[in-house]
């Protein structure tokens, strides 16, 4: 198991995400700066933690309701500004400092392929999943982050033939490595 490391507040905001998704019985991974982590090394320690989590429409506002009971902020406006973007947004609020958090709601068939091939990671005791290799280096392709693509493209377990056709399958295979 790939083993996170992350500043206390991080560890926190990250127990605190697990702890209020799994209650709500949601599937869930963390991408971001967590899966960034996990599989190429490095502190959580700034920036936001995003989570790509499996939502039906009237869960949303079952999370931020939940979410503001749990020590979470969260901002009704902004909430329904994004509700097109199937984005929950919170702040988990802390005594060190505010965490921005991300929860990003899962619509299409890619991320649910990306759910079966989730890995499990342990952040301190606590285990939580994180895309695979392959479905990272995908989701920072798409985020234009060409050197964390070459890290983990050349890392060992890289499945290059999986991702490459799972570019292609997609439509995006000038991403193909």
């Amino acid at each position: 198991m790939t083993t996170i490391s992350a500043t206390p507040r991080y560890l926190r905001a990250i127990g605190a995400v697990a702890e209020l998704l799994a209650r709500l019985r949601i599937d869930f991974f963390f991408a971001g700066s967590v899966a960034r982590a996990a599989w190429l090394g490095g502190d959580v320690s700034r920036g936001s933690v995003d989570v790509v989590a499996l939502l039906k429409p009237e869960q949303k506002s079952q999370v931020a309701m939940m979410a503001g009971n749990r020590g979470f902020r969260v901002d009704r406006d902004e909430v329904e500004k994004t509700e097109e973007l199937d984005l929950v947004p919170l702040t988990f609020v802390d005594a060190e400092g505010d965490v921005r958090v991300h929860i990003l709601v899962a619509t299409n068939a890619l991320y649910g392929t990306m759910f079966g091939a989730a890995r499990e990671a342990d952040v301190d005791g606590l285990a939580i999943k994180v895309p695979a290799r392959e479905d990272l280096a995908l989701l920072l392709a798409l985020a234009e982050d060409e050197a964390g693509v070459r890290a983990l493209a050349s890392s060992p377990g890289f499945d290059r033939a999986a991702y490459n056709r799972k570019l292609t399958s997609i439509g995006i295979g000038s991403y193909v490595i």
